[in-house]
């Protein structure tokens, strides 16, 4: 929550009106001040999600407003959703459907699923006195900034002369690397070009999923059960290593057929009929012409439409490549 540090699991029996902490009795009772120390809220909070139908109305006790657990733990149930990354639009629904008996256990599952680590990796501590050593010895204070605005490395609160590696195996090859030679802006550079392509392939892979798997728990006005949710959560666990298994597949063919026709062009080597470089003249309708230039310029549009159809021709390979793999006989059942 943006307000800090909210309250977390379960009911707080706190020192409102009803007593001392810790005494049996009534049912504690708080003022907002009280339910914004406890659970962590600005006052201003509190009577915003009120405000949003978030939260239910205190009761009224002659001139004063008090608030129960039953606010505290609803306030924690918004830090949680908040934290996991829902709007407050979304947030609103869940608890409504919440509120009309039907459970969120599910679909905070299947939440934690899709959020949570999708690699074994273990983010490391670096100094940056070896940091600098693993890259020459040089300090490089522009390559670092670069380097945490791509989030290879993150700032340690606090402490401005250590990061934290998110991806140890990323930076190993940053550093084999520039080792070999490559400056370290156009490693940089390299990086930003490689997102973007592996980000058109993660779309592409969701979309497939989507349409030939989970179409099923998404589709419709009502939101999954807690048993269709768990069903997908486990899914989703099951398909999460294919995608990252085709695009080690694909890469590694694709890596030694251009590896062996580079070194055959630089070693003057003839090469077979199929793997000459021809061209063909094809028609462009005059306006995806002009998009492209205004976009590229003229002298990058030919490379620019030739990368686009190279991009989408993998991206059908990368297609049919998933949708070869035969899943077990539950991934036809219908719930």
């Amino acid at each position: 929550m943006s307000d800090g540090g909210p309250a977390r699991g379960g009911a707080v029996v706190g020192e409102g009106l009803s007593g001392r902490r810790g005494e049996a009795g009534p049912a504690p009772a708080y003022r907002i001040e009280d339910l914004a120390h406890l659970s962590g809220a600005t006052v201003r909070t509190i009577r915003a999600y009120q405000d949003r139908g978030l939260l239910p109305r205190p009761e009224r006790r002659g001139r004063a407003n008090l608030y129960s657990d039953a606010h505290l733990n609803r306030l924690s149930q918004i830090a949680d959703l908040l934290d996991r990354g829902y709007t407050l639009a979304s947030i609103k629904e869940l608890l409504e459907a919440w509120d009309a008996g039907r459970g969120l256990g599910g679909v905070l599952g299947l939440v934690a699923e899709v959020d949570g680590p999708w690699t074994d990796e273990e983010a490391v501590r670096i100094s940056r006195a070896e940091l600098e050593e693993r890259f020459g010895g040089t300090p490089d204070d522009a390559a670092v900034a670069e380097a945490v605005e791509l989030g290879v490395l993150e700032p340690v609160p606090g402490d401005e002369d250590s990061f934290v590696v998110p991806s140890p195996q990323e930076l190993a090859v940053a550093v084999e690397l520039h080792s070999a030679g490559v400056p370290l802006s156009a490693i940089s550079d390299h990086l930003r070009e490689l997102r973007g392509q592996v980000e058109h392939i993660a779309a592409r892979f969701l979309e497939f999923t989507t349409e030939h798997v989970f179409a099923r728990y998404l589709d419709g006005t009502h939101r999954p059960t807690d048993a269709e949710a768990a069903e997908a959560a486990t899914l989703v666990r099951r398909l999460r290593p294919l995608a990252q298994h085709t695009v080690d597949a694909e890469l590694a063919r694709a890596m030694r057929l251009l590896a062996v026709r580079h070194l055959r062009q630089h070693l003057g080597a003839d090469e077979p009929p199929e793997l000459q470089n021809r061209t063909r003249t094809v028609p462009v309708p005059e306006e995806t012409m002009q998009a492209v230039e205004s976009l590229v310029g003229a002298k990058q549009s030919a490379a620019f439409i030739t990368l686009a159809a190279e991009r989408e021709v993998r991206a059908r390979a990368l297609d049919r490549l998933a949708a070869s793999h035969s899943p077990s006989d539950d991934l036809d059942e219908t719930p």
